[in-house]
Parts: structure tokens; sequence; C-alpha cells
């Protein structure tokens, strides 16, 4: 393996979307980016677009669902990109809006295996190059879901409160590695995912985030200011709706805060 000063970056469902906006921003930062996706089309045309603006890209289908295959990818990734592994965003996921009892079981349990397996193995597969990178981040993408369980989001909503716990669990755990492991909170995003999703809180809060909004709140997350640092911040909302909304969770009784999301969700 050859040595780099070069730091790199390994994110999951690249090919579009949040993750897309995501290789493009940490090219442009410097960085040797690692994209994957089931989408084999759009990382040839992201590839593409890296390189031809001077960038490093290493492409590669992935399905994050397979353990093993997350696993030979972060491999091949890190000997390909200089035995480091700087940053591992674990973006990939799935949503699907509804009433619970009225969709399928078999998209209930796809949605748990790509937003939860995914996220474990992603975090298993990165962990030894993580512990022998300096200074290493894992970013794994939660939502504003995560705050308080929300009406005909209620899988979606459960997947990313199994985020947000494992995420504040192994930054305590892998605190003595180095090892900093954050999770991003943005409400509803313009995205491919979201473009047939109308729900009460869409209706309600609308769809005002953009995917370059979450990808510059990536990049500067992983690189702290001192106080942000000095905190040690876990949780990084995105927006000022979700800003507002996690603030006063902190502060909200339980139950007024059940009838916030219920208004706020219509029903």
């Amino acid at each position: 393996m050859r040595s780099t000063s070069r730091k790199t970056v390994f994110i999951t469902g690249a090919a579009a979307g949040i993750g897309r906006a995501t290789a493009l921003t940490f090219a442009r930062n410097g960085y040797v980016v690692g994209g994957y996706d089931i989408d084999e089309v759009g990382l040839k045309s992201l590839a593409d677009e890296i390189e031809r603006s001077g960038g490093v890209a290493h492409t590669g289908h992935l399905d994050v669902t397979d353990a093993d295959e997350m696993a030979t990818r972060v491999r091949e990734f890190v000997e390909a990109a200089g035995d480091r592994l700087d940053v591992m965003i674990n973006n990939a996921g799935t949503l699907r809006a509804g009433r619970f009892e009225e969709m399928d079981i078999a998209g209930h349990h796809k949605e748990i295996d790509i937003n939860v397996k995914g996220v474990v193995n992603g975090l298993y597969a990165a962990f030894p190059y993580l512990r022998r990178t300096r200074n290493s981040v894992v970013v794994n993408l939660s939502s504003a879901s995560a705050i308080y369980g929300q009406a005909e989001l209620a899988n979606y909503s459960a997947t990313k409160f199994f985020v947000r716990g494992i995420t504040e669990a192994l930054d305590i755990e892998w605190n003595r590695y180095g090892i900093r492991v954050i999770a991003m909170w943005p409400l509803y995003v313009q995205t491919a995912m979201t473009h047939d999703v109308k729900t009460g809180t869409t209706e309600s809060l609308g769809i005002r985030l953009t995917a370059q909004d979450i990808a510059d709140a990536i990049v500067e997350a992983t690189q702290p200011s001192v106080l942000r640092r000095a905190i040690h911040q876990v949780h990084f909302p995105v927006g000022r709706q979700t800003k507002v909304m996690s603030l006063a969770s902190r502060f909200s009784p339980g139950w007024l805060t059940r009838y916030a999301n219920k208004k706020l969700s219509q029903h």
C-alpha cells in the first residue's frame, strides 16, 4: 500500500441526492473520494465530474445490506486511497411514507435493512481503518424524525432513533481510539427520496433543505470549531426548523412535545 497525506472519505449512497452533493463537496475540499451505491450509472457520472475538476474518485457497486460486500468495498477503497480512512459517511437510506398498517410488511423490513443494518455494516467494516487513521470521523445520517416519533413515518422514524442511539454509544466507546462518531439531523430534503412524499408534516413544514445544505453541514461538522470540539457535539441539527425543534425538545415536557408533533402531523 502507498501512503498519502491526502485525506479520504468513503460515502454510501453516493450516486445521487445528499450522497452525491457530499462527494462533490469533499472532492472540492481536496479529499480522495470513495463513492459507492447500487446505481452504477450515477456513480460513473459522479466519478467523471470529480475527475474533470481535478479530484480523485474511486467508485463501485455497494448494497449496504450485504455485510460481506461492505467489508470488501471499504477494504478496496482504503488500499487504493493510501491506507487511510479519515471520514466514513453512512448516508444510504430509504424513506416510505404512509399509515403503518397500510404499507406492506416486506417494505417495512427493507427500510430497516437499509437504514439500520446498512449503518451497522458500515460501522463494522470501517472500524479497523478508522482506528489507525488519526482524528478520524464517522458521520451517520439521522433525521429530525429522531427527535420524536413521526406519524406516517413510523418505521422510518424508528430506524433513525436507532441511528441516534448507536451514534451516541459508539462516540463514547470509540473515543478511546480517537474516533469521533456524529449524526446529522436534517428535516425534509429536496431529493428524489422525498419527491412523492406527502404527509401532515411535509404540508405543515414544507421541504426546504437542499442536498447541498446537508453536504455543507457535513463538511463543517467533520471540521468542528474550537467550541464544538470542547463541548464534544455529537448531534448536528441542519436547518433553522430542526434547530428550533431540537432545542425545544430538550426543555419541553413529554406531553407538550407529543402535542406539538400531533398538531404538525395534522392528526
